[in-house]
């Protein structure tokens, strides 16, 4: 007997009341990983400690013959190998990456998929050649309305065996700091962040950030292929349209103080003067103020903000906390210059996605 593409793949379902995680959770979580949260010390992430997520397969690329064909409505197809890309004139642009679903295994019921707790993030340098110039060189039509990025990792995912594949409208596309990207911190990419050009669309969650990338093609009409019109959409029910996951929503994370639990990873500390610190970040506008609060968000102080020249990253913030034993509950909350604020509670959708709410950390100060 041959199993179909629904048998393979069957629909996604909320975990029952104390379900623990599944098999299939641990097996996505064993292929990809979280950012351990002390490497927010660090403003840049290196490449093995970022989050990573692959939807299939890291496929196996030869830089070589990798080639990229951007066509459609366009007036001038192009087909551009590496070392043309390498050629033009590049541009670096620090990135936060935040993966849609994270936080998603916190919340109740749980959606079963990758179940991310807060580590689903990670800031890089990307090198590459803005897509702008890419799309002007092409000249699209004058009736040209989305941008569809193919990549070379193939699978089934509900069912539907595609590409991965995600569309932008044209003005998004064009937008300033979106790169076709061929290096991460200053080398090439890793395979599992994809070697050997992804896409990068700064300020998005990161579905949008194409990996693999092998095909860019302009459209007359709005994109409707799954991973946009099905994939990726907030909604309460199955039978809803949902809204689609686009901008990162403001979020603050603690480093997390002391020294940790091996098992609960819950923190134990000394008493006496701690300098709190941890990073912020916002896909809408710049974070513009982060609150810190020690005592399980009654009470919330404002946290001191570093300076940044890179608009598409994180910002370290910090502020010093006089510590007496006993056990407490640690809380930030960011807010971004639109106004956004992060929420304390989780707020719940079918898929988890676009969950920004605040990440307690739990600390015992010891006696001294």
């Amino acid at each position: 007997m041959t199993a179909t593409t629904d048998q393979i793949s069957p629909p996604g379902r909320l975990a029952g009341p104390d379900e623990g995680i599944t098999l299939d959770e641990l097996r996505l979580a064993s292929r990809n990983h979280a950012m351990p949260a002390e490497a927010m010390r660090a403003d840049v992430t290196p490449p093995g400690l970022h989050y990573v997520l692959v939807h299939y397969d890291i496929p196996h690329v030869d830089a070589d013959t990798w080639s990229l064909d951007i066509g459609g409505d366009v007036e001038r197809p192009l087909v551009l190998d590496l070392k043309a890309l390498r050629d033009m004139a590049a541009r670096t642009v620090r990135v936060t990456l935040e993966c849609a679903g994270n936080g998603r295994a916190a919340l109740s019921p749980r959606p079963i998929s990758q179940p991310w707790l807060a580590g689903a993030v990670g800031t890089a340098d990307w090198t590459g050649i803005p897509l702008r110039q890419l799309l002007e060189d092409a000249g699209p039509a004058g009736g040209a309305h989305s941008v569809v990025f193919t990549a070379l990792d193939h699978g089934i995912e509900r069912g539907i065996e595609q590409d991965y594949e995600r569309g932008l409208t044209l003005e998004q596309a064009m937008a300033d700091d979106v790169l076709v990207a061929f290096e991460m911190n200053g080398a090439p990419l890793p395979p599992q962040h994809g070697h050997p050009v992804r896409l990068v669309v700064p300020g998005w969650y990161g579905m949008a950030h194409v990996k693999w990338l092998s095909r860019i093609t302009v459209i007359d009409h709005e994109y409707d292929g799954y991973q946009n019109a099905v994939a990726y959409r907030t909604r309460a029910r199955p039978d809803e349209p949902g809204e689609a996951v686009t901008r990162i929503h403001p979020r603050a994370l603690l480093v997390p103080p002391g020294f940790p639990d091996f098992m609960t990873r819950e923190r134990a500390l000394r008493p006496g003067v701690v300098e709190l610190e941890g990073r912020a970040w916002s896909g809408w506008a710049p974070v513009e103020q982060v609150d810190v609060s020690t005592d399980d968000g009654t009470t919330w102080q404002p946290a001191e903000l570093s300076t940044s020249e890179h608009r598409w990253a994180w910002r370290r913030f910090a502020c010093r906390w006089t510590a007496s034993p006993g056990r407490y509950v640690l809380r930030v909350r960011a807010t971004d210059g639109s106004g956004r604020q992060q929420p304390a509670d989780q707020q719940w959708n079918l898929g988890g996605f676009a969950n920004n709410g605040d990440q307690p950390v739990i600390v015992h100060v010891l006696e001294a």
